[in-house]
């Protein structure tokens, strides 16, 4: 059975749903459970999963994109749109896994099941690479690996393929028994075992117990007995076994690695004789991700000769898209390594999500080894470009330009890479969005440095992913019908301004936060539709605040009549936010204020009061426990004093980042998240369950050799007593690097040892000892990243996270991932 070939009517018998159908022969193609991500919407069947928001939430969202085919557990749903196909269900996601598990079935073939701590979609992209030429194969898109993912992917599994290979990756328990029914591997890897994704997991061996369930039948299993030690030999799967060590016995058993020039020689024994490949690659993760691909070729029959030809020509997968801002105030991104229908989609709802530009442009190279006919291809694309709301096409490559006339678009064709290049002054690049999305033969990176502007060579690099992932770690902790307002303010806590606000606004929050009018004013210029809180309104920026829809905070009755003296007469019902303050004693009405802003608000029909909060002094801190309390009760009794004056109550919200962590009873109507989404929580043991969102690095100058008594920096404050070597690197106080990390204090990571500071922070570099390491100009130096942290920054100076964050200075360009 192909996928393409399944009828709603069909689907509805496989999943014993109630089906409530207008068009039952309607033929699914694809399988939803995001309302943005729609490709083919006349063949797309959307699964409202209740995972962290319940997806009944977004029918309507996928039902203005173009869809018409739903499974449902709620019911009242399926009367509201009578146009389209319903199937009622028990739980949606059981279905979503059940029809998955039915098409996997339906097909016979080779499957490759990948799991493990780290490497798997590495591992995953380069058996594709090695074996392409041999198979038809359907593979995960990105990293599709999770309860939703997974069933996504096989999906894909038609009548043409004869190889597949899917990744598995799980959180807690009892969820790889579902994958694996799912994927049904008949090849099972296990990748690196460590302590990534361990939260959900009592120990490590309980990990790994779960892990292994996803190779319960299969024929084939390639592991490193060293990640294995703690299993009884018995209590392995797989009915033949294929091991690889670097240290113990094992079928293909590493005795010798080599770096050379940036590669890696690697000679091994397989079937007691000695046997070698060269890995293209020099980081010990690359090696170990190529040993495994090493071991699945020979134990699928290749020849250690031609393992090596294929092993050699790996090329690097590029796992994430890259937002730098661009020539012409035009923002870039980046995905210049790969180019295939999945992953174009994916580019394109990345593009999607950035507003900041009126248009949007996509640079794209011919694409191969779909499995289909240039014209079906090439169609396909045009009609997924429309769908995206795509203006402007820019085709690269013979194949594309032979179907120029497919495409609706504003669209120009260019032969090869350097016929663009050489055309590139005559073509007009203006405040645009610019996707360069393009196969790696095609070398797009030279479009890319050609459209960004110059990078400084010290980069704060912000991982989007990340910061929805701790959106949605907080999320997961609400209660149903809570919003969430998401601090914006201080160049989103130094961030990003637009960028983290269109992500924010894609992920649908409910509220943003910023200081002043003037970072409102921008995030409204660059398409962000939010409603947005303004902290601190100043009455000079009021009337630029009404024009751009600014909801003013208000703590105190001067600025709450100032603003109503300046609206004008015809203003009804302009949303405000009371502040009151229960022990802060910053900003806010206190108890005795109440009469004076009470008398200003009553029967006053200009202004609406959409929300009254307080801050929390000491959420984090259980030494202050009794004070929270005492403001939450505080907050409730003044509460209840405005809204019973002004008729209606009005959202109401008091807790933080770290409120939300320590005070679930006290969520109330809305929770403030802040520099939680950038992964740091005074609540959480070191953090746990947050992920790093910002990565700090530089690059090296200059490396000196000095002389015993010779000192370094201004007032010759650095030494190094017995000789070494500094090296200089691209970051100073102008660059927020706090002289205060000077002579020791600070230390940053290069070549992945920890190396302090020597002498003063000069105002763009500073100096470092890197004795005893082989450093040269131009290699990368990390000032903090997910290993040396911001709180480990902020305990060397005895300061806060916040302040290291927001002071890197705006002169340190972001550069920003989305994988």
């Amino acid at each position: 059975m192909i996928a393409d070939q399944y009828s709603i009517s069909h689907i509805s018998e496989i999943l014993k749903a109630k089906a409530v159908l207008s068009k039952p022969e309607t033929v699914i193609r694809k399988l939803l459970t995001d309302s943005r991500t729609v490709i083919d919407p006349e063949g797309s069947l959307f699964f409202a999963v209740n995972a962290q928001r319940d997806g009944h939430q977004f029918i309507k969202d996928a039902y203005e994109n173009g869809v018409r085919n739903f499974v449902i557990s709620n019911s009242a749903y399926a009367e509201k749109l009578k146009d389209a196909n319903f199937l009622l269900v028990t739980d949606v996601l059981l279905a979503l896994q059940s029809l998955a598990t039915y098409n996997r079935k339906a097909n016979d073939l080779k499957v490759i099941g990948v799991t493990g701590s780290n490497g798997k979609t590495i591992v995953k992209e380069w058996l594709y690479q090695l074996l392409a030429s041999d198979f038809n194969i359907i593979r995960s898109p990105k990293s599709f690996n999770s309860q939703i993912g997974v069933p996504l992917s096989v999906w894909q599994v038609n009548a043409e393929h004869n190889l597949a290979i899917f990744e598995a990756g799980i959180s807690t328990k009892n969820e790889m028994e579902v994958l694996a029914d799912i994927i049904c591997p008949t090849i099972g890897i296990l990748t690196n075992i460590g302590e990534a994704h361990a939260e959900g997991f009592e120990s490590k061996a309980e990990k790994l117990t779960e892990k292994l369930k996803l190779f319960k039948d299969v024929e084939l299993f390639i592991y490193a007995p060293e990640y294995l030690i703690d299993v009884a030999n018995a209590d392995l799967p797989g009915k033949q076994k294929f091991t690889w060590s670097l240290n113990l016995p094992a079928d293909l058993h590493i005795s010798f690695i080599e770096p050379i020039e940036g590669k890696n020689y690697i000679r091994a024994t397989y079937k007691e004789k000695e046997i070698e490949c060269l890995i293209p690659f020099s980081d010990k993760a690359s090696v170990e991700n190529g040993i495994i691909c090493w071991a699945t070729l020979l134990a699928m029959g290749y020849s250690p000769e031609e393992a090596d030809l294929r092993l050699e020509k790996l090329t690097q997968v590029s796992m994430r898209l890259e937002l730098i801002n661009g020539i012409e105030n035009c923002s870039v991104i980046d995905d210049s390594y790969s180019a295939d229908i999945s992953s174009l989609a994916i580019a394109l709802d990345f593009l999607n999500l950035q507003n900041q530009h009126p248009k949007k442009t996509l640079i794209l190279s011919d694409i191969y080894e779909t499995g289909k006919t240039n014209e079906v291809l090439y169609a396909e694309i045009s009609a997924l470009l429309i769908q995206k709301n795509l203006n402007r096409l820019i085709g690269i490559g013979p194949h594309i330009s032979a179907f120029a006339n497919l495409f609706a678009i504003e669209s120009s064709f260019y032969e090869s890479t350097q016929d663009f290049i050489e055309q590139l002054p005559a073509i007009h690049f203006a405040n645009e969005t610019i996707l360069v999305k393009g196969a790696r033969r095609f070398e797009f990176g030279r479009i890319s440095k050609l459209l960004t502007q110059k990078i400084h060579d010290t980069v704060l690099e912000i991982n989007l992913n990340a910061l929805a992932s701790n959106l949605q770690f907080y999320r997961s902790k609400l209660n149903k019908g809570v919003k969430v307002m998401a601090m914006v303010k201080a160049f989103s806590y130094g961030s990003g301004s637009f960028e983290i606000a269109n992500l924010l606004q894609y992920h649908k929050v409910d509220y943003l936060a910023v200081a002043y009018a003037d970072e409102g004013i921008a995030l409204r210029k660059a398409g962000i539709t939010l409603p947005i809180m303004v902290m601190s309104p100043e009455p000079s920026a009021f009337e630029a605040m009404v024009k751009n829809h600014l909801e003013p905070e208000i703590y105190n009755a001067n600025i709450l009549r100032s603003f109503l003296n300046f609206l004008p007469a015809y203003e009804k019902d302009f949303p405000i936010h009371l502040k009151l303050d229960t022990g802060m004693h910053r900003l806010g009405f206190e108890a005795v204020d109440l009469p004076d802003l009470l008398d200003i608000l009553k029967d006053n029909e200009q202004l609406k009061v959409v929300s009254i909060f307080s801050h929390l002094v000491a959420s984090a801190e259980a030494e202050h426990d009794g004070f929270t309390q005492h403001q939450l009760h505080e907050f409730d009794k003044l509460y209840t004093i405005v809204a019973s004056l002004i008729g209606y109550e009005p959202i109401k919200h008091v807790l933080n980042t770290s409120g939300i962590t320590r005070w679930p009873q006290a969520q109330l109507d809305m929770v403030r998240i802040g520099i939680g989404l950038y992964g740091f929580d005074g609540a959480l043991n070191n953090n746990k369950g947050l992920q790093t969102v910002a990565i700090l690095k530089t690059t090296v100058t200059q490396v000196k050799n000095l002389n015993a008594g010779e000192t370094v920096g201004y007032s010759r404050k650095g030494s190094i007593p017995k000789g070494g070597r500094i090296a200089t690197v691209k970051i100073g106080y102008a660059d927020g690097y706090s002289r205060k990390f000077g002579n020791g204090v600070g230390k940053m990571l290069i070549k992945g040892k920890l190396v302090p500071t020597v002498g003063s922070i000069c105002m763009d570099m500073c100096m470092l000892d890197v004795t005893g390491l082989n450093v040269k100009t131009g290699d990368e130096v990390i000032v903090f990243n997910e290993e040396h942290t911001i709180r480990d920054l902020a305990t060397q100076i005895e300061t806060i996270p916040y302040e290291i964050l927001t002071n890197v200075s705006q002169r340190v360009k972001r550069v920003y991932f989305y994988e």
